[in-house]
């Protein structure tokens, strides 16, 4: 962990040389980047940690999101009915980030306006998720219920995370952070997205791609059981019953 932590400061630090000895950083207002455009999810995947880093060539604040791919999301609520709990009410939401990130220099609210970070959907009480309910039609009330359920599942997971403060900013030029996956990361293209925000207002923004991919065995095996799901299920009922079979013989040997 010291090593991997040395290597990524040592990364950190050689980028930053060139940002700002080159004439593009000069020629730019914000110029970001990862350490890696790519998570290799492997069979031992535990989750991965990468730096992201840039310079600014003005004053302002740094805010970074990073974003997963979108999904349906479907939220469930329980009642006791005669006795017994009982989903009773479901809300599915649409365009839901699997994966959500936000990291500033500095608290969010002082950073700028609430329907300014609504409009770039900073923080993941500002993400636009589409509700649709199971029955009748939602009240606002519900259906912020049912969106803070949402929201507070994915905190719980490691999904969600917010960390003012974590953006670190050097010589009011340099700056960098460090973004955690975990290890239930789902596959897809993440985006990264870097906001320099002056007086309340997005000034500049840069978008660097990620990708999360899963490689090895693990991967092969995965292929497999989407591409091949028959024949997945017919193998693992077969692998199935003749481990039993084989446990039993030996049972009765001993």
């Amino acid at each position: 962990m010291y090593r991997a932590e040395q290597a990524r400061l040592a990364a950190f630090a050689l980028s930053a040389l060139l940002l700002l000895c080159s004439g593009t950083a000069r020629a730019q207002d914000l110029i970001a980047d990862l350490s890696s455009h790519r998570v290799d999810i492997t069979t031992g995947f535990t989750g991965a940690d990468l730096l992201l880093f840039g310079s600014v060539d003005d004053t302002g604040d740094i805010v970074v999101t990073v974003t997963g791919p979108k999904e349906q999301v479907t939220v469930r609520r329980k009642n006791r009915v005669a006795g017994i709990w009982m989903n009773t009410r479901s809300v599915t939401f649409g365009g839901v980030p699997n994966f959500y990130a936000v990291a500033a220099n500095r608290p969010l609210e002082e950073i700028a306006a609430p329907e300014v970070l609504a409009r770039q959907e900073i923080g993941a009480d500002h993400l636009r998720l589409r509700a649709q309910s199971d029955r009748r039609e939602l009240s606002r009330d519900e259906e912020a219920e049912f969106r803070e359920a949402l929201i507070r599942r994915k905190r719980a997971q490691g999904l969600y995370a917010e960390s003012p403060g974590d953006v670190t900013v050097i010589a009011s030029k340099l700056f960098r952070t460090q973004v955690h996956f975990p290890a239930t990361l789902a596959t897809g293209v993440y985006t990264a997205v870097v906001y320099l925000i002056r007086d309340g207002r997005v000034v500049h923004a840069q978008t660097t791609p990620l990708v999360v991919e899963k490689v090895g065995v693990g991967a092969e095996v995965y292929a497999f059981a989407h591409n091949r799901s028959a024949t997945y299920g017919i193998a693992a009922i077969i692998i199935a019953v003749v481990a039993g079979w084989l446990a039993a013989a030996v049972f009765r040997k001993v």
